[in-house]
């Protein structure tokens, strides 16, 4: 009997757990450590924020899904690994801290014959000072509890307007180099539109601050994409997007501390500058969530297995190189840690070789570079990938993986929420093929093929992210036939900075009356939601 172990019970986690299982069946042994009792459907924390949706509608317990599959599950915290053994065997072992209110405090070492780290990121606050919950001063959306925080903070925000005081309220990101621009956009157009249903948005100011070098970088160095009728790159597309909210945008900015009611930054130029708020959402950037691990004789080796940042290294291209020579084929295919081959990381918790946008700083070297995203629909398709890799070495004998993935290969589909409602809500959705650019394969579209690098926006795209969460929340619960649904979520670079602090949007073009008559036609946003069914879950398959 082979023993796998799984680090984390995020998307990537629970998708490699569950796929494990269904290909070992009871033969095997899969084992899940994880120090949360619940799965969370993290893309749906965005309408928790804005008090749309229940915490309860974007979380579920673990413990009954796995017992239900055979799949042991340790509520407990990952802290050491042994990737040679230890004295006692020379099997792999990790230790662990449970979490369980029944056993909290207590340690165990855990023998594995494969392991996965999936266990995701630190949500690393403390490294802008005063910035997240804990501090007092911003709220976050990364987890339901927080999520739920915002809500609060937002309706007293609201109150506050209908009182007759204006607020401004800013929405971002909180570090240089944080990840994920594409929920702190989600969640700005979100408030946005719960201050107009609650008729005070006259009264307040939003504004969206982040590190992207323009709108509609994302972290993936922006796309050019067909909306239909004509090529057009992400930044026009948000700009026009902005416009069209009366929303104002800070790019290019590091966060560089939080007191109350004033946000510290700076910019590529090297400007300092402060922006009041009444309230403010700024997710934190990531880091590796601090494992250790040691060899056989207890020597720390730590540095060899894990990246500066505290992700695991795996078959990545890690050389220090300029951006200019960057490729697609840096990125890793297998997730397959170099030193030791039953090892695999996935999901966050690997160590990118590089940013996938261009990287700046200020002239007093101050990183203003967005992290690449690796959640949602990646980190899925990584976790099925390791699964049946693995499998195929227990049940075959496999010696080398037998799958593989890179993002400079898979094709993504995004749904950014804009707004929620059944008839009043709206999304973004933009699909991509490949995720990292390949300028080799794709020299004269970004980077990318444009017929699988689309952009829709409206009613029907909501419509479908409602579908997926749907989708996904049935999935993760492992009903009959889960294993059909596939893993899916959610270039122009401006070679000169910017010389203020405010993005221009004025400029940027609005919908034309035809198209908002589009987005306001019930029968064509439902013409729209069949073909974005296709077009967002097509490449993803092909892809798999």
């Amino acid at each position: 009997m082979a023993h796998v172990v799984v680090l984390g019970a995020g998307v990537s986690g629970h998708t490699a757990a569950l796929y494990l299982k269904k290909r070992l069946g009871k033969r095997h042994e899969v084992v899940v450590v994880s120090p949360n009792s619940k799965w969370n459907w993290i893309p749906s924390n965005i309408w928790v924020g804005v008090g749309r949706m229940s915490p309860s509608r974007v979380v579920f317990p673990l413990a009954p899904i796995y017992r239900r599959k055979g799949i042991g599950f340790r509520q407990a915290k990952a802290v050491t690994l042994y990737p040679e053994g230890d004295a006692e065997s020379p099997r792999g072992a990790v230790d662990v801290v449970y979490t369980d209110p029944a056993r909290v405090g207590r340690t165990e070492r855990i023998r594995y014959d494969y392991l996965v780290n999936a266990t995701g990121p630190k949500l690393n606050f403390e490294t802008t000072p005063g910035l997240g919950p804990d501090a007092g001063n911003t709220v976050s959306v990364c987890t339901p509890s927080h999520a739920v925080d915002a809500a609060a903070r937002l309706a007293e925000v609201i109150a506050t307007l209908r009182a007759g005081t204006p607020q401004t309220l800013v929405v971002g990101v909180g570090h240089g180099t944080c990840t994920c621009e594409g929920a702190a956009f989600e969640y700005a157009f979100n408030v946005e539109q719960e201050l107009r249903n609650a008729g005070v948005r006259d009264l307040a100011q939003v504004i969206y601050l982040t590190n992207e070098h323009e709108l509609g970088d994302v972290g993936v160095g922006g796309m050019t994409f067909s909306t239909g009728r004509r090529r057009v790159t992400s930044e026009a597309w948000m700009e026009s997007l902005f416009r069209e909210r009366t929303m104002k945008a800070i790019t290019q900015a590091a966060v560089t501390g939080i007191e109350p009611g004033l946000i510290h930054y700076t910019q590529i130029d090297g400007s300092e500058n402060t922006q009041s708020f009444d309230f403010a959402m700024l997710l934190p950037p990531f880091r590796g969530v601090g494992l250790t691990a040691f060899d056989r004789d207890g020597v720390e080796i730590t540095d060899k297995v894990f990246a500066p940042s505290g992700f695991m290294r795996v078959d990545a291209n890690y050389e220090a190189k300029p951006y200019e020579q960057w490729t697609a084929q840096d990125w890793p295919r297998t997730y397959q840690t170099p030193s030791y081959r039953n090892v695999f990381g996935v999901g966050i918790a690997f160590a990118p070789p590089h940013a996938i946008s261009r990287p700046y700083a200020t002239p007093g070297d101050v990183a203003i570079a967005p992290s690449p995203p690796r959640t949602g629909m990646p980190s899925g398709a990584m976790g099925k990938i390791v699964a049946l890799t693995i499998a195929d070495m227990i049940l075959t004998g496999a010696t080398e993986p037998t799958h593989h993935g890179s993002m400079g290969e898979m094709a993504a589909a995004c749904i950014a929420s804009t707004g929620t409602g059944i008839l009043s809500g709206t999304a973004a959705a933009m699909s991509m093929s490949p995720i990292v650019p390949d300028h080799a394969r794709h020299p004269n579209t970004g980077g990318r093929d444009p017929k699988e690098t689309t952009g829709d926006i409206g009613l029907a795209a909501h419509w479908v992210k409602r579908v997926l969460h749907t989708m996904f929340i049935y999935k993760a619960k492992a009903y009959p036939l889960w294993y059909l649904i596939p893993e899916i979520t959610e270039t122009r670079l401006q070679e000169n900075p910017m010389d203020n602090a405010q993005h221009r949007i004025d400029t940027a073009p609005l919908p034309d009356a035809r198209e908002l008559r589009r987005r306001s036609n019930l029968f064509v946003q439902f013409v729209r939601f069949l073909r974005l069914n296709f077009t967002m879950f097509m490449p993803a398959k092909r892809h798999h």
